[in-house]
């Protein structure tokens, strides 16, 4: 057990943003989804912006990686492209 104030401090930070980065990057998985299940094309591209926007925010907070985002976005776009 920690036998500082500051560690335990760290400790409760910890946990609370682990809990929130774990809803947010569900949140984002959720999203990525629901976009690659879409077949049409009008209703994908009013989704990716929101998507792209929802990505872009994780990476900027280091929940997921910059590249990951990054790839994920392009596949998405190429996902949509390839609808008619």
């Amino acid at each position: 057990m920690a036998n500082h104030k500051s560690a335990l401090k760290r400790i409760r930070q910890t946990e609370s943003r682990r809990v929130d980065n774990k809803y947010y990057a569900k949140t984002a998985r959720n999203a990525v989804k629901k976009l690659r299940s879409t077949s049409e094309k009008s209703e994908a591209q009013t989704l990716y912006p929101e998507v792209s926007a929802m990505l872009d925010k994780l990476a900027k907070k280091n929940v997921i990686h910059k590249n990951k985002a990054s790839n994920l976005k392009a596949k998405l776009a190429k996902y949509i492209d390839t609808l008619s």
